[in-house]
C-alpha cells in the first residue's frame, strides 16, 4: 500500500469516526481541521491533495441535515459585516447632514464678517464690542 493510499484510508476512517460521533484524535467538530487532526494528516492534505474527500465530508455533513462549522462561521461573519455596514451607512448619513449644517454656518459667518468689514470701511465706521459679563 503506498503512502497516498494509506493517507486516503486514514482520512476515510477519520471521516466515519467523526460522523459517527466517536472521534479519537480530535474534538469531533464538523470541520476540515478536525478531520485532518482525526486522520493524523496535515490540513493541506485535504485542501490540496484529497479535495474529493474534503468535498465528500461536507456532502455527508449536509446530508445529515447539518451545516458545516466553517459555513456557520461564515454566515455569522456575513451577518456581523452586514450589521456593521448598516451602522456605517447611518453614520455616513449623519456626517453628511452635519457637514451641510457646518457649511451653512460657515457661509453665514462669512456673510456676517463681510458685513462687519463693510461697516468698518464706511467713514466713521465704528463697531461696538460686547464684552462678556464677568458674573456669568
Amino acid at each position: 500500500m503506498n503512502a497516498a493510499h494509506d493517507e486516503r484510508a486514514r482520512i476515510q476512517a477519520a471521516m466515519e469516526r467523526i460522523l459517527g460521533g466517536n472521534p479519537e484524535n480530535s474534538n469531533g467538530a464538523l470541520t476540515i481541521v478536525a478531520l485532518a487532526a482525526e486522520a493524523g494528516v496535515p490540513r493541506n492534505a485535504l485542501t490540496q491533495r484529497h479535495t474529493d474527500l474534503k468535498n465528500l465530508f461536507y456532502e455527508k455533513v449536509r446530508a445529515r441535515g447539518a451545516t458545516p462549522d466553517s459555513e456557520q462561521r461564515l454566515r455569522r461573519e456575513t451577518t456581523r459585516l452586514k450589521r456593521l455596514r448598516a451602522e456605517d451607512r447611518k453614520e455616513n448619513q449623519q456626517l453628511k447632514a452635519d457637514n451641510e449644517a457646518l457649511i451653512g454656518a460657515l457661509h453665514l459667518a462669512r456673510l456676517h464678517n463681510e458685513e462687519l468689514r463693510q461697516r468698518l470701511a464706511e467713514p466713521g465706521g465704528v463697531l461696538h464690542t460686547i464684552r462678556p459679563d464677568p458674573a456669568t
